[in-house]
């Protein structure tokens, strides 16, 4: 019986354990051969140096954990559209096996790949893997896609425990004893120098901030990630500490979910397994908060699938009308956290240095852009992308329009008082002081009102704006619209 040949391909599942459309590709056959390509048309994964850095290490560790295994990942760069159906011809690949996508581009790349490999008589694997629930498994009484996130939530955990509705059972499958190419086809040119392509993607890495992000790539740094949020205590007081950005109080897993270093099912089947060890009511409040964090980030991965127009402008059409200010000046001092107000700066230069910011400081440095100065909020987002390690379009987008109130959101306008929010969040500014050592000797009364002396604030500018000026100024606009 021949034995058939399988191309591959990896996207944002770099990992070998509960990989959907791997564990599929390896239950037909060990004839198994993985690719990765740098995709030219799509930059996203490329144009922050913090996701260059985590893309390039954890494919570097991808590439070993296959060469182990006694096979073999393939790394291209160039159009996948050419490419797949090239290397699967070069292979003899019966099959060519991947993990679905939800982005506008993805989706019709992946079309035009299938379409390719069809006229080569190549079948096609393609599973859901990146979501707990495939789109077209949840919707509204009356089978719409739904467009507000307490609804959807109620709905998926229902389905979540339901199994005939959703497998969320972890598959730690590792691969073993593939059988590689054969000897004439692994000594092909285009086979031969792809090692060359990772070396040389290594090679050009130039992120500064790999000691202090959080995040880490690769799959063996995930697991750690999810076994240390477990094992630490974080889950269990998760609610308590998790919109304090100086206690080290959140999973930092964003990155890993974002390019699948660890799949969305390991993680929440974590928390139903201590859910079940556990009777204390705090506890269990926490381990609930983190599954609707999980949440959120499948509403709007389901919300970009079902609405892709989100990816160019707001979901609620008014604000096409919004009559955006948009100072330049402004924007740039928000850019480099040099606003002269301290959890706004503290939290850019957190992201600037580290490619990552804490969840809460993220709302409150998008209000700020959006409601104090008055800047369109596809700018903040474009900002984001350039820069987080964990940028993903669709959580990206939806939690801009969520700050901007121009996304999926009951609440008509959401504006944040950053003096109050420090108060709130950052009470001893630990957290102001250690990524603004110009204040670390200044009061922390002042901090917190921000009303820091001229002679304290030395080389630390003075406020760009006004808050209760410009949240005026806002208002007044908004109600034009």
């Amino acid at each position: 019986m021949v034995v058939p040949r399988i191309l591959f391909w990896y996207r944002r599942d770099l990992r070998i354990s509960d990989n959907k459309a791997l564990i599929k590709s390896y239950s037909l056959s060990k004839a198994l051969t993985s690719i990765y390509i740098f995709d030219k048309n799509y930059t996203l994964d490329f144009n922050a140096p913090s996701r260059y850095w985590f893309l390039g290490d954890s494919l570097k560790e991808l590439r070993s954990n296959w060469e182990k295994a006694g096979s073999r990942l393939i790394i291209d760069s160039g159009e996948p559209k050419l490419l797949i159906p090239k290397i699967a011809k070069l292979i003899k690949a019966n099959y060519v096996a991947w993990n679905k996508s939800i982005e506008p581009y993805e989706i019709d790349r992946d079309l035009q790949v299938e379409k390719e490999l069809e006229k080569s008589n190549i079948k096609v694997i393609n599973l859901w893997d990146h979501l707990l629930i495939e789109p077209c498994l949840i919707s509204t009484g009356t089978n719409n896609p739904y467009t507000v996130y307490g609804p959807f939530y109620k709905n998926l955990k229902k389905q979540l425990f339901e199994p005939s509705h959703i497998d969320y059972n972890v598959n730690d499958l590792r691969l073993l004893n593939l059988e590689d190419l054969p000897s004439e086809v692994a000594e092909d040119p285009i086979i031969k120098k792809s090692h060359n392509h990772l070396d040389n993607f290594l090679k050009n890495i130039n992120f500064s901030g790999n000691e202090i992000c959080p995040c880490k790539p690769g799959e063996n740094n995930a697991e750690k990630l999810l076994n240390n949020f477990i094992s630490s205590k974080k889950l269990i007081n998760y609610d308590s500490q998790r919109d304090f950005p100086s206690i080290k109080g959140t999973s930092y897993l964003s990155a890993s979910l974002r390019f699948g270093t660890i799949s969305i099912r390991k993680a929440w089947a974590k928390t139903i397994q201590i859910n079940h060890l556990t009777r204390n009511k705090n506890s269990l409040l926490s381990i609930e908060t983190w599954q609707k964090e999980l949440a959120w980030r499948e509403f709007y991965q389901h919300c970009l699938y079902h609405f892709p127009e989100l990816e160019k402008g707001p979901y609620r059409k008014k604000w096409n009308n919004f009559p955006w200010q948009n100072n330049t000046e402004w924007f740039i001092r928000w850019s480099r956290g040099d606003t002269g107000i301290p959890i706004i700066d503290a939290s850019m230069r957190q992201l600037n240095q580290s490619g990552w910011m804490h969840n809460r400081c993220r709302m409150i440095v998008a209000s700020f852009l959006v409601k104090d100065l008055v800047c369109n909020w596809q700018m903040g987002e474009k900002k984001f992308m350039e820069h987080l390690v964990d940028g993903d379009l669709a959580a990206n987008n939806g939690g801009w329009q969520w700050s901007a109130s121009s996304g999926m959101d009951p609440k008509p306008l959401r504006i944040f008082n950053p003096h109050t929010q420090t108060q709130k969040f950052d009470p001893l500014c630990n957290y102001i002081k250690y990524w603004i050592p110009e204040l670390s000797k200044v009061n922390n009364s002042e901090i917190l009102t921000g009303d820091i002396s001229k002679s304290e604030r030395k080389d630390y500018p003075n406020p760009v704006i006004n808050h209760n000026s410009q949240q005026r100024l806002f208002k007044s606009l908004y109600a034009e619209i």
